[in-house]
């Protein structure tokens, strides 16, 4: 495998500093966990791209730019418990566990889980991670509660199932695509519902199965 650090360099230096990521452990994880590797051999040279990196029909790995906000908006502690839905091949997972050291890794696809699960292994200094395979709509309800929830790829709706999953004072970080134009949503569950602010724009697929329903009108 070619040595692609100066590209990640360049990554965390154009892409990820210059829209206000200010939190350096971002910065620091980014620039030392290897993206390429959690990316099929034919998608390699697009691993540090400004794009989301398709790993699977349909599935995507969150562009760096957009990944790296939604980060920083939950401001991951060492002592939250995080939930890392949609994990694809597993550099979510990665990064948050350089922040977290309790970190619960929620994946759909086996194809995907078998991508990601030697890829994870070979890591360092991962903490505590759990790989669950499970519906993303479900959550990981067995896991929780949770400090943190963290979403790759945009939904519709936020399902009520991740909601009830949230300790009270919990964070998520998700795009909600409700028009052309995704909407990173900064969560916060308080007195048992979920209150939200719009935090920046993304253009991030939307996962299988969360699209919005198509209605008609007779």
């Amino acid at each position: 495998m070619p040595d692609m650090s100066h590209a990640r360099h360049h990554m965390v230096e154009g892409q990820v500093r210059t829209n206000d990521v200010t939190d350096p452990r971002i910065a620091d994880l980014m620039r030392r966990i290897e993206r390429e590797r959690f990316v099929p051999p034919d998608k390699q040279a697009l691993a540090y791209a400004d794009a989301c990196v398709e790993v699977k029909p349909g599935r995507f790995l969150t562009d760096p730019r957009s990944f790296a906000k939604l980060l920083q908006l939950v401001d991951v502690q060492e002592s939250d418990r995080v939930l890392d839905i949609a994990c694809t091949t597993g550099y979510s997972s990665a990064v948050l566990c350089g922040l977290s050291t309790d970190v619960v890794a929620l994946e759909e696809d086996e194809d995907l889980v078998k991508f990601a699960a030697p890829v994870l292994r070979s890591c360092e200094k991962l903490g505590r991670l759990n790989g669950v395979v499970g519906a993303h709509k479900l959550g990981a309800p067995n896991q929780a509660p949770f400090d943190v929830i963290f979403v790759n790829g945009a939904v519709a709706e936020i399902p009520e199932a991740w909601t009830g999953q949230l300790k009270e004072g919990g964070r998520m970080a998700v795009i909600v695509n409700n028009g052309p134009i995704g909407k990173a949503y900064f969560c916060v569950r308080k007195s048992g519902t979920l209150g939200h602010r719009v935090a920046f724009d993304a253009t991030v697929p939307v996962l299988p199965g969360f699209e919005r329903t198509r209605s008609f009108v007779f």
